[in-house]
């Protein structure tokens, strides 16, 4: 069993969190004490990447 911080994606500083090789995390709000950033993150397989989230788009009449 491998067990590994996550590391926040702009500083790359350790976060408060720490995941096993089973975890799977989707959508999960990543919040980065040192930097202060929040970022919604996809794990599996301690292999991290960041959600994407559209842009608002403005309304047309």
């Amino acid at each position: 069993m491998k067990i590994e911080w996550i590391l926040c994606p702009f500083c790359s500083n350790k976060t408060r969190l720490k995941v096993r090789d089973d975890t799977v995390l989707e959508n999960f709000p990543l919040y980065c004490p040192k930097c202060k950033h929040e970022t919604l993150i996809t794990v599996k397989q301690l292999k991290l990447s960041i959600v994407q989230e559209p842009d608002a788009k403005t309304q047309s009449r």
